[in-house]
């Protein structure tokens, strides 16, 4: 009886060294050895690589299967999928036969030497964009004349905010900022048409956009800090009633970035 315990353990132990499970694409032991990314940026990564080598709307696996292949809790996961669903990389549909799906490609505006990822209701972005751009001289002609010292301290603050997210190379955080800057700048105007139809056509393009990439063709880094300087003379000029500067500065900024939004 003895021997047969043993022969059951002894039975026991091959039969589990002979089952095989696929180890977790990220181990405990992973863990912050990627440049202090968490472990959802970090599982984000995973399932941002398996996109790019699927098509468009291909399935990528249930959340189960993805978060064990992360090896990730619930908690992070879900985290995770908070991430890719920002940047717009995967879709999720519930069901049967539902689970990740690699994204659709978004429609894109150009953005000097970046572009704009935008949503699938996004068709009336780019007119939105080119309508807004035509206005902004207006607005700075208005600043000119209208904005007060305190209207010069409040644009300040947003502007600050664009210098930290250039210093941080984080496009989405500046393009953000930017757009309050032109907001503020526009709350200058005593044309209540121009001004609400200005801040109309901005919260169009900021709802529709989902994220800022590069265009591939230059770093987006170098571009936003050549933006930020741009509308930090752009301040300075409305601060010193510069009409000359502004008008000059208002025009680069327009013609620069070849259309869209920042």
């Amino acid at each position: 009886m003895a021997k047969d315990g043993v022969d059951a353990k002894r039975d026991r132990g091959e039969s589990a060294g002979r089952q095989t499970v696929d180890p977790p694409a990220l181990r405990r032991g992973d863990w912050g050895q990627s440049g202090g990314q968490g472990r959802a940026e970090m599982a984000a990564d995973v399932v941002a690589a398996l996109v790019a080598q699927a098509e468009p709307g291909a399935r990528l696996g249930t959340k189960d299967e993805l978060r064990a292949r992360c090896g990730v809790s619930v908690g992070t996961f879900n985290e995770t999928l908070r991430l890719l669903q920002a940047r717009a990389l995967v879709t999720v549909k519930p069901g049967p036969g539902g689970g990740l799906f690699a994204a659709e490609q978004s429609p894109m505006v150009r953005l000097g030497h970046s572009v704009l990822a935008l949503d699938a209701g996004a068709s009336d972005v780019s007119e939105a964009v080119r309508i807004r751009n035509a206005l902004d001289p207006l607005l700075i002609e208005d600043a000119l004349w209208h904005a007060s010292p305190a209207d010069i301290q409040d644009m300040r603050r947003p502007l600050r905010e664009m210098e930290d997210a250039a210093h941080a190379e984080d496009p989405d955080a500046f393009i953000r900022a930017n757009w309050r800057l032109h907001a503020r700048i526009a709350a200058v105007s005593p044309n209540t048409l121009l001004r609400s139809l200005y801040l109309s056509l901005l919260d169009l393009v900021e709802e529709h956009t989902l994220s800022v990439r590069p265009d591939g063709e230059s770093p987006l880094s170098e571009h936003i800090r050549d933006r930020c300087r741009l509308h930090t003379a752009l301040i300075d000029a409305l601060d010193k009633r510069d009409r000359d500067e502004a008008m000059r500065l208002i025009a680069e900024h327009t013609t620069a970035r070849e259309g869209p939004a920042d």
